[in-house]
């Protein structure tokens, strides 16, 4: 009986020691979402390119939110951020890393801001640049 719990036992410390070497890091597969454009260089502040994005829940994904316009763009995705998993945050180069999604991307001048992601939970979830929903900066992620 002592050699059957102890083969257990080693059988389960192995098993619990290899569990994070053969985990599936998503994060390495990840697919390159089209450009979420903000404005354009032609002067129009409102235009926005790929309103809609569609996503497979479950898969990692990277997307650039791209400001090109002269506009203060407020970028929420409010409910988008709280059901995937964030990597992290790109902003020229530079990475943030945390354990909680942002409350909104903001961009001052024209400029680019990646979010590297898994989705988690499927659902259509709105978008919208704060103060200019009106001129048509909305928008929204299907997660299926």
């Amino acid at each position: 009986m002592k050699r059957m719990m102890r083969a257990a036992a080693l059988g389960l410390a192995a098993w619990m020691m290899a569990g994070p070497a053969s985990a599936v890091d998503l994060t390495k597969k990840r697919s390159n979402l089209p450009d979420l454009v903000l404005g354009n260089e032609e002067g129009n502040d409102y235009v926005v390119e790929n309103r809609e994005i569609e996503l497979e829940s479950g898969k990692a994904y990277r997307l650039r939110i791209v400001a090109k316009g002269r506009q203060e763009y407020k970028f929420y995705a409010t409910e988008f951020f709280r059901n995937i998993w964030f990597n992290q945050i790109v902003i020229q180069h530079l990475e943030i890393h945390g354990s909680g999604p942002p409350d909104h991307l903001e961009f001052d001048d024209p400029g680019e801001i990646a979010i590297e992601f898994v989705t988690i939970k499927p659902g259509e979830y709105p978008w919208s640049v704060h103060g200019l929903e009106s001129k048509g900066m909305t928008g929204k992620f299907i997660v299926k």
